[in-house]
């Protein structure tokens, strides 16, 4: 891809994120706190954000999955979707950025609906099937993407029928369809998407997306039974 095309991207993202998901005081304090704090350049945009949230709006979802939470930015996207009786489970390896995502949801109003769970996804995964919690509407994967695989069966675990899984960055600038590629990002990401086409649970599609952030996408799984 070009620079120029790049450029034209990024345009006609700042051009739709201005019209339909325009500056917000909460929304912009946590990307400003994120960049104060020097955690990686890897938020969803404003656009994608809104499409999480209209996702979460549209499945009327009231429990709310996140794997992967870095500064709590995609957090707070997710849980403005919700009814005020609703709730995020959130799971962050680092606890400096799970210190910040914590701050910037207490300064957006939101922190009472949020638990943050720090450490190893897959144990704290684990761990939420073995404490019997109730499933999850909406489960939203944007973590190491060498976990993937791990990820989708934990997240069936916690699942039931009408769950809707979406999965982050699994097109890797068009290098997923590269089998040989060393990157463990890209084979967890391939194999992940094995899985789910072997699924007979669910049943799923992939959305390419370009935009300020280059040339990427999201897998979306329903669940089925």
């Amino acid at each position: 891809m070009t620079k120029a095309a790049q450029k034209v991207w990024a345009n006609v993202d700042r051009y739709f994120g201005e019209k339909l998901a325009p500056s917000d005081p909460a929304l912009d304090a946590a990307l400003a706190a994120n960049r104060k704090a020097k955690l990686p350049a890897i938020d969803v945009t404003p656009l994608q954000g809104k499409f999480l949230e209209l996702l979460v709006r549209i499945s009327s979802a009231r429990r709310v999955l996140e794997i992967g939470t870095l500064g709590g930015y995609s957090t707070l996207w997710l849980v403005r979707a919700l009814p005020q009786d609703g709730h995020i489970v959130s799971l962050e390896l680092d606890p400096r950025h799970a210190e910040i995502a914590r701050a910037n949801l207490q300064n957006a109003g939101v922190s009472d609906r949020v638990d943050i769970r720090v450490g190893p996804a897959t144990e704290s995964l684990q761990a939420l099937v073995t404490e019997s919690v109730a499933p999850f509407d909406f489960i939203f994967i944007d973590a190491d993407k060498a976990g993937y695989p791990d990820y989708l069966g934990w997240s069936l675990k916690l699942s039931c029928p009408g769950t809707l899984i979406v999965a982050d960055n699994v097109v890797r600038d068009g290098k997923v369809i590269e089998p040989d590629n060393p990157d463990p990002n890209i084979q967890g990401v391939r194999r992940f998407t094995d899985l789910v086409a072997a699924e007979p649970r669910v049943s799923a599609t992939a959305l390419q997306t370009v935009g300020s952030k280059g040339y990427d996408g999201f897998s979306l799984a329903v669940v089925l039974r």
